[in-house]
């Protein structure tokens, strides 16, 4: 068996010393491996608990057309999010189109004209930065009135407690945590570490909204920023939780006044969660729920695969080979424009969709500088699938994520390497003397 998988590694474009310097790494992560295996388990069960506990039903598959009254897969769905994230409510909608519109609805919904917003987690992804304000966009929050405030992280990747505590004023009515990393190289915050920063913050100002941006850190561990003291939880379907197969849509889940608020603003005042259809993509919503737990643990250990692989060439990586995770991306500090497009190029060559096709810089929506994007997924743009992009600037990161088993993921990893090396970025004779 073990020739049989070698012959096709090789048939699909996998050298034999890229694959056996691969099969060397992964000899030392079976430990790793179980523990991933160990937390999608209870994620599992807790998911499934959420189903049952909610009285998930045939019906609930069926959905709605129109204006979608009493739509009860709809409201079930929406009461199954509020079990899983121990929330007392949800908002979960196939009209929410994308990570950035939820957190965007999430942002507007519950700030007014002369509140104030506050980052204490330094800058924001590069696409709330229209949202906010921080580069003019039409309809962004400082159109309306709301003034943002930042607070760095310290070098080290701390929190710095002391301008935290001087940045909040009579103003603050909203604090944006941001778990991911977005587009830098600073570490994915802990759902232990962003529970003591909300507990600090409430400390200061107990009524202030504290909002965590989810993004990508659905289920990678047994506990969520709800669980730890968060006002409201938002996300993706297409990442994490939607499982791979959730066609569009994102979540809010949180206080039951913030969910309303962001439903009002979703809708229209008056109308709310009452309204809107879902389209006939419940069955996909509840199956990629259901799935999402042993989705994300492949891309968790794809991630770890990919830290490992490139540190082992003397790439920087965050999170490094042996830190614990707290979401799926891993980033990889390759230093050149041609580097961060050979290693998307052999991503794209790994896809089931448009393997293809090579990816290129473009000027993407929302971000400001040329972005290269590879996933050739079954659902655009889906990043729990396996994917990878990176702005086409200093420091010349790429950012891997996804992976809907851990074979793609393997491979995918795999395929990257083999793009470096056929590239000369990486020789074979480095990948040899590392094996050795």
């Amino acid at each position: 068996m073990k020739n049989q998988l070698k012959n096709i590694y090789t048939l699909m474009g996998i050298t034999p010393d890229v694959y056996t310097f691969g099969d060397k790494i992964l000899t030392t992560l079976q430990d790793r491996f179980e523990a991933i295996d160990a937390t999608a388990e209870y994620n599992q069960l807790k998911v499934l608990k959420a189903m049952q506990d909610n009285r998930v039903s045939e019906a609930c598959l069926l959905g709605t057309t129109g204006y979608g009254y009493n739509d009860l897969g709809r409201d079930t769905l929406e009461a199954v999010y509020a079990s899983v994230f121990h929330t007392e409510d949800a908002l979960v909608r196939p009209q929410i189109t994308c990570g950035t519109h939820a957190l965007a609805l999430a942002l507007m919904s519950n700030l007014r004209p002369g509140d104030e917003l506050l980052s204490p987690v330094g800058k924001p992804y590069d696409t709330l930065e229209e949202v906010i304000g921080i580069r003019p966009s039409k309809g962004s929050l400082k159109e309306y009135g709301v003034t943002y405030r930042q607070v760095d992280l310290k070098e080290d990747g701390s929190f710095n407690y002391d301008n935290i505590e001087k940045a909040i004023n009579e103003k603050t009515r909203l604090v944006t945590i941001q778990r991911s990393k977005g587009y830098q190289t600073r570490p994915t915050l802990s759902v232990e570490r962003i529970g003591e920063l909300i507990a600090f913050i409430k400390m200061i100002k107990p009524d202030v909204i504290c909002m965590v941006d989810n993004c990508y850190g659905e289920f990678v561990e047994t506990t969520e920023p709800s669980d730890v003291g968060a006002d409201m939880v938002v996300g993706s379907l297409i990442k994490n939780p939607g499982g791979g197969l959730a066609p569009i849509g994102g979540y809010i889940a949180g206080r039951k006044e913030c969910v309303e608020n962001a439903a009002y603003r979703l809708t229209s005042p008056g109308l709310g969660k009452e309204v809107g259809a879902s389209l006939g993509v419940l069955p996909q919503f509840y199956q990629g729920l259901f799935l999402a737990p042993v989705v994300t643990a492949s891309a968790l250990k794809g991630a770890i695969f990919a830290a490992n692989i490139y540190e082992r060439l003397g790439f920087p990586v965050v999170p490094n080979a042996k830190e614990t995770r707290h979401d799926i991306i891993q980033a990889v500090t390759l230093g050149t424009q041609e580097g961060v497009i050979a290693f998307c190029e052999g991503i794209q060559a790994a896809a089931p969709v448009d393997g293809h096709v090579k990816p290129e810089p473009w000027d993407m929506p929302g971000y400001d500088s040329k972005v290269i994007m590879a996933a050739g997924a079954f659902v655009s743009g889906s990043s729990i699938e396996l994917s990878a992009d990176g702005p086409i600037k200093h420091p010349y990161a790429v950012y891997f994520q996804g992976g809907l088993t851990w074979p793609h993921a393997k491979f995918g990893i795999l395929r990257s390497l083999q793009a470096l090396v056929d590239k000369g970025i990486v020789t074979a004779e480095q990948i040899v003397e590392i094996r050795q």
